[in-house]
């Protein structure tokens, strides 16, 4: 299973379970029938930035941070208003050309957003490659960046 796909079925998992342990993780994963380790779990809660809070039974459990989605999309608009120089597209890959030192940044805040219709991108120095699942959520995406571009 993909790492998008597996981290999906965790905040899947987190919105139905009251999850303590990283245990129970590969537990309840391994009950979905994703064969993970602790590893791979540990790895999944740094990336995800999981957060510990008070738990209704006693102790604590694993919950998704508040905010952060809104917050990193704010985050992503800006750097892309702020370093934009041109986007390009082809079939399933589009091609976004920023200031030098944007690129990492960019591909970061894409890859934390965890958009359904990207299966992935790179960030160098001045550019971010951004793959799509398929031509037609690459035409969309292309869209969406085009929208950030645009003042409110």
């Amino acid at each position: 299973m993909r790492k998008k796909d597996r981290q999906r079925l965790i905040k899947r998992l987190l919105s139905n379970n009251n999850i303590q342990r990283q245990e129970d993780f590969v537990s309840l994963l391994q009950q979905q029938g994703v064969a993970v380790t602790q590893a791979t779990v540990s790895r999944d809660i740094k990336d995800m930035q999981l957060v510990k809070v008070p738990s209704v039974s006693g102790g604590y459990r694993y919950s998704m941070p508040s905010q952060k989605n809104v917050d990193n999309e704010k985050k992503l608009i800006q750097t892309v208003r702020d370093s934009f120089v041109s986007i390009n597209k082809q079939n399933k890959m589009i091609f976004l050309k920023v200031l030098p030192g944007s690129g990492p940044v960019i591909s970061n805040l894409i890859d934390q957003m965890n958009y359904s219709e990207l299966f992935g991108t790179i960030g160098d120095d001045n550019t971010v490659l951004i793959i799509a699942t398929d031509d037609e959520s690459a035409n969309k995406f292309e869209a969406k960046i085009n929208q950030f571009l645009v003042n409110d």
